[in-house]
């Protein structure tokens, strides 16, 4: 027997989703007698969040206890995310192999999309907290290792020896390459960029600031419609102002991103407050808040709109998702967030089931009659 539910009520278009078997099999269908009913008055539903850098979440730091990744994608629901790309740092010989491995493991709550690769191969200038011991520079054989095991992506500093070819590796697999943790001018990122580089990773932090005669990585980066931008919309890594400058700048380019951290990273003790999480000597080191927060801070200055795109649409183009995550459509997976008037998550569906329904959302019941 098919297992059915359907959203009423929800505020503007679609006013009802009908989902069967973890796929969206109609949008403002007419209403059928027996099936599960979520009351979703008041509400708007919009694709599942897609995050793409998260490094750690509750007490599970990712890089430091990779098999605490499964475990950990219960969690990310809360936020309105329904699709990740867990994150590994710099770190030692074999982390990222067990994270791969990790991943093969059955996951309830959001579900893994692959590896996101963050160092070792980046700049001994941009290193923010990552282990500068660690940081080595790109070895094309191990980079194809990873994409073969399940890397999707793999953020590196253009600059170095190597690092032109392991663009056009990564690209020439399938994967993306990311321009992140960088000392790179213009010109080198431009060429990152005809390589095959298609991402930046957490644009503006770890990375030369932007002057108007030495535009850098974030020149190069905001000026080439072929890159997405990743961006740390919290308010901290990033200040409103300028987030809005990006928004106008880059338009439908913007991909949002938690960075995400534990109470660690990389087994780097961080002290997490409002200002970020932070190394004992100040040094920033990710984000403490979930995605949805970000999705509230782009829509101040972007649009409501536009924050939605941002961790939905845009990441999944990125990502050559074409199963339905990022859209609500007939025959698309059934990955759905129910979002209040002030863009709170009230009710994450992953697949076709309830994976958070916050305190004040209603439960599903029998439909009447």
């Amino acid at each position: 027997m098919a297992d059915r539910l359907v959203i009423e009520g929800l505020a503007g278009n679609p006013g009802r989703i009908l989902v069967t078997d973890g796929l969206i099999e109609a949008l403002d269908g007419p209403a059928i007698p027996g099936v599960t009913v979520l009351d979703g008055e008041g509400l708007t539903a919009a694709p599942g969040f897609i995050e793409l850098q998260v490094n750690g979440v509750g007490d599970a730091d990712f890089t430091a206890d990779p098999a605490a990744i499964p475990g950990a994608a219960e969690l990310l629901p809360r936020s309105g995310v329904t699709s990740f790309l867990p994150t590994i740092v710099t770190s030692t010989r074999g982390t990222v192999e067990r994270a791969l491995a990790a991943l093969e493991h059955p996951v309830d709550g959001a579900a893994p999309l692959g590896l996101h690769v963050e160092g070792p191969f980046i700049s001994p200038h941009r290193l923010g907290v990552h282990d500068p011991g660690l940081r080595r520079d790109p070895d094309l054989g191990e980079i194809r290792d990873w994409l073969a095991g399940g890397a999707r992506m793999i953020t590196m500093a253009p600059e170095l020896p190597g690092a032109l070819e392991a663009v056009e590796t990564i690209a020439a697999a399938g994967g993306i390459a990311a321009i992140g943790h960088t000392d790179a001018d213009a010109a080198t990122t431009s060429r990152a960029i005809e390589a095959g580089a298609r991402y930046a990773t957490h644009l503006f932090n770890a990375m030369p600031p932007l002057h108007h005669r030495a535009p850098g990585a974030v020149g190069a980066l905001l000026a080439d419609e072929r890159a997405t931008l990743g961006l740390v919309a919290d308010g901290v890594h990033v200040d409103p102002l300028i987030i809005g400058l990006v928004a106008r700048a880059a338009d439908e380019r913007v991909s949002l991103v938690s960075d995400g951290v534990a109470s660690g990273l990389g087994g780097r003790a961080l002290t997490q407050g409002p200002g970020g999480a932070r190394t004992p000597e100040g040094t920033l080191g990710g984000g403490t808040a979930g995605l949805d927060h970000g999705v509230r801070t782009f829509a101040a200055v972007a649009g409501r709109e536009a924050a939605i795109t941002a961790v939905t649409e845009t990441p999944a183009r990125l990502l050559g998702l074409h199963d339905g995550r990022g859209a609500l459509r007939a025959g698309g997976r059934a990955d759905i967030v129910l979002l209040t008037a002030d863009l709170e998550v009230a009710v994450t569906i992953v697949g076709g089931r309830i994976a958070f329904r916050s305190p004040a959302a209603a439960a599903p019941g029998p439909a009447p009659g």
